[in-house]
Order: structure tokens, then sequence, then C-alpha cells
């Protein structure tokens, strides 16, 4: 595995070295020792899909609160998405700054997220499905999030103005009205 620091400290994008023969390849996309090695978390509580039907479907920007803050391992199974991280983590010199990266079945990369990001992503073919490892269960009374469209923010979101998003996404405080998670 091969990982690449993102500007934003303690956030990775991860493509697997895959050893091939005739019958094709093969490549690690996890490592519990590789993790613990660099500092990651390697604890995955859960996995779950996301199946999204239409292309400029947007979820995010999403995290939970401490005492259930996650880290999450991402990656796209079919299609393709622009995911985009944002780090609210308290008295961070990366504060308030996101970074994206497309992830797609093609190019195989995940995305390390670390606890105390906010996550989202577009999707940018019909079809798309997303895949999350994650450290922890979902707490939906710890669940909290960032508008995806904060002007502040300005995300430059690749397609125009989403074609689906939830009425909770759609709902989120801005950042300047979002308290800072505060890790232990």
């Amino acid at each position: 595995m091969i990982f690449e620091a993102t500007p934003l400290a303690g956030a990775y994008v991860i493509t697997p070295e895959p050893i091939s023969d005739n019958r094709g390849f093969f490549a690690r996309l996890f490592c519990a020792t590789t993790f613990t090695e660099r500092g990651l978390n390697p604890h995955l509580d859960q996995i779950s899909l996301s199946q999204n039907i239409h292309a400029g479907t947007v979820r995010g920007m999403h995290l939970q609160r401490p005492p259930a803050a996650e880290c999450k391992l991402v990656r796209v199974t079919a299609g393709a998405v622009y995911d985009v991280i944002l780090d609210v983590r308290a008295g961070s010199e990366t504060y308030g700054r996101w970074y994206g990266v497309e992830l797609s079945a093609a190019n195989r990369m995940l995305l390390y997220i670390p606890e105390g990001f906010a996550h989202g992503f577009q999707t940018l073919v019909p079809g798309t499905e997303v895949t999350y490892h994650i450290s922890r269960g979902y707490e939906p009374a710890l669940a909290a999030g960032i508008a995806y469209d904060d002007p502040d923010l300005a995300i430059s979101w690749p397609l125009p103005p989403p074609v689906v998003i939830s009425e909770r996404d759609a709902a989120w405080p801005r950042l300047r009205d979002f308290d800072p998670i505060i890790l232990p």
C-alpha cells in the first residue's frame, strides 16, 4: 500500500500496490499492522455500503462527536465520487480547511479519514457504490454535520447543485455555527 499524506494532518490517500500474474492481481486494501506502524487507527467496528442511483448526489458532510468520534476508510467499488474531508478538530492548524480527491472503482484508491473530520462526497456517475470501514458504530445522538454548500468553505463540487440530497444533509449548520470537535 502506498500512503500519500493529504494537506490535512492525519488524512491519507492510499493506493493499493497490485501483485500481478496471468490470473490478474492481488492487492492489500488494509493491514492493521501497517496502520498501527503509521500511527493510524487500525480498529474497524462497522462496514457500510452507500448505493447512489444518480450522478450529482451529495452525501455529507457527516461525522460523529466524541465519545463516538470515528475514523473512516472509504473506497468506491462501482462508479466514481469526488470525496471531500473537512478538518473540524479544535486547535488544529488546518481547522476549517477541506481536501477533495476523486475515488473510483477504476483508480482503486482509498481515503483514510481520521477522527474529527467531516466527510462527504458527490457522485460523478450513476450507479456509484461507496464502502466505508468505520472505527465506531453509528450513534444517532452524536451524529453531526456541516453544510455541504457553506459559502465560507467554498467546496468546489465538480457537478452543479445536487440532483439528490437528504433533508438532514441540506439542514446542517455552517462551519461558523458549529462547535469544533475536541478529541481526548
